[in-house]
């Protein structure tokens, strides 16, 4: 079995000891219990004015060139609600006004050769979109879609969360 700590993890995080199986396991060695636990994101999904959302086209992988919401993991410890605002800072290079909470959606990113479960979880948020500074390294381009019509998105949690975002919107009494 690989050296790896996901779902293909072959030895023991704690005493390095070969595994009989793959996680959910215990070490035969150390009695040390391992795992496959979602990893927390934190995205947002960001509207203007005219409810369209902010996309960004990835310049990583995995999906490279797709689009996508702005977003990315929770540090450890690190609340939801804060990675997205810090999230929001690091790709956009502005102050995200954070609002309603949209959802929860389970998915997979491929990291390091393995394909590990991530738990996303989507705000609302707003932006000044003239104040907007992409970071390269994250992102080559941004454009604004139609919420009610979005396209393919490079992960399929974000794919379900704009269909459960554009309900929801609908459903406010303002549509904001």
């Amino acid at each position: 079995m690989p050296l790896a700590s996901g779902p293909s993890a072959g030895f023991c995080a704690r005493c390095g000891g070969a595994l009989v199986s793959r996680p959910p396991t215990a070490c035969p060695s150390c009695g040390y219990q391992l795992y496959v636990n979602a990893r927390p994101t934190a995205s947002l999904v960001v509207l203007d004015d005219l409810g369209r959302f902010l996309a960004l086209r990835r310049a990583i992988e995995p999906m490279a060139g797709l689009w996508e919401t702005p977003g990315g993991f929770c540090d450890g410890f690190e609340h939801p609600r804060d990675a997205a605002l810090r999230e929001g800072r690091e790709e956009l290079g502005v102050e995200v006004q954070i609002r309603d909470f949209i959802g929860m959606y389970v998915g997979a990113y491929e990291f390091q050769d393995e394909l590990l479960p991530v738990l996303d979880c989507f705000f609302f948020a707003t932006v000044d979109p003239a104040a907007i500074r992409l970071d390269p390294a994250e992102s080559t381009e941004l454009t604004w879609f139609d919420l009610a019509d979005p396209p393919k998105m490079a992960f399929s949690t974000m794919d379900e969360a704009l269909v459960d975002a554009a309900r929801l919107r609908e459903s406010l009494p303002s549509g904001k």
